[in-house]
């Protein structure tokens, strides 16, 4: 029953939105493994940052861990989180003789080999990311300390003084808002003009994706819903790029039970996205949640649709995977 049956309302829902092929290909991994080789399969980190799914890869079999100290002697496999580790824990796993797998998002990888290619050109790398996030924990552990330097903001990028201007490179986070690394990009140029590309663009496609969807759902919106997790890197950017396209209101619901509903009574025109670590069957929650309280039309904004699918690591491919392993996630 409609509680504000009078009341036109419409919920623009942003496509694409939540999981990215990343994400999704992680979360394969960590139920693969756990059907090849049983419980426990130990994972260090979070696998993604969303605590809906790792609650469901732990009701599975899935024993998280922040490092792998806490992991006791066993031949059981741990699979390292979608973010990217330091070289130094692939060596310690080896040097424990724990077998591993290594979920690492092959955006993510990638930005790793972008990095060591300037080293090898002799230049310094510029990592433009946000202090403490594990994809940029791995990232600067790719590399002798001293090769890289975090660049956070703008002001950073002002102030930074470099022992060679003639001999510098960059790579960013995959999960940062494009307008906002643009701006600091832009001072690094103007300040630095022979500051070296990375041989390919740095922050993934579907952080791109789904922050330029954000932005046309955001035009006219008296509010935006993003589906993540406050840890969640790109679901936070996708909040800021809502306020900043146009939406009067913009806030991060982890699902359904913090969605304001009174607050939207009101509302004429709400936003729906997700960030690439959410699941999809929340998205639905959410949707179900306001057909069943307003009059609501769905209406969905596309911009592009994502093909892209990054296959499980060669020892888990020969595990079938069934849509029931993965219900958890995407629904019945």
């Amino acid at each position: 029953m409609n509680s504000n049956s009078n009341h036109q309302m419409k919920l623009r829902l942003c496509g694409p939105r939540g999981f990215c092929a990343g994400v999704d290909r992680a979360i394969q991994m960590v139920v693969l493994a756990i059907k090849k080789y049983g419980a426990p399969v130990y994972v260090r980190h979070e696998i993604v940052h969303n605590r809906y799914v790792v609650e469901g890869l732990e009701a599975k079999g899935a024993v998280f861990v922040k490092e792998l100290d806490q992991i006791p002697e066993t031949d059981q496999p741990v699979i390292f989180s979608a973010h990217g580790v330091p070289k130094s824990v692939p060596a310690k796993a080896k040097a424990r003789n724990l077998m591993y797998l290594d979920a690492t998002c092959p955006l993510v990888s990638k930005v790793h080999k972008q990095a060591l290619r300037h080293i090898r050109h002799g230049r310094h790398v510029l990592l433009i990311g946000h202090e403490g996030h594990p994809e940029v924990i791995g990232t600067l552990g790719q590399v002798d300390r001293k090769d890289m330097t975090l660049i956070e903001t703008v002001e950073q990028a002002q102030t930074y003084q470099p022992a060679d201007a003639d001999m510098l490179g960059f790579v960013t986070q995959t999960t940062l808002s494009v307008d906002d690394t643009e701006e600091i990009l832009g001072k690094l140029k103007q300040r630095f003009p022979k500051l070296a590309e990375p041989a390919a663009e740095s922050i993934c496609y579907a952080t791109t994706n789904r922050q330029d969807v954000v932005k046309l759902a955001a035009k006219g919106a008296d509010h935006f819903l993003i589906v993540g997790a406050p840890n969640s890197s790109n679901s936070m950017r996708l909040v800021e790029v809502a306020l900043k396209a146009g939406a009067k209101k913009a806030m991060l619901v982890q699902g359904a039970h913090e969605v304001p509903w009174d607050e939207l009574a009101k509302a004429n025109i709400v936003g729906l996205s997700a960030g690439a670590s959410a699941p999809e069957i929340l998205v639905n929650e959410i949707i179900e949640g306001f057909k069943s309280r307003f009059n609501a039309t769905l209406e969905l904004t596309e911009t592009v649709q994502e093909l892209e699918n990054f296959p499980v690591s060669k020892g888990l491919r020969d595990v079938d995977l069934l849509p029931a392993d993965m219900a958890f996630v995407n629904g019945a």
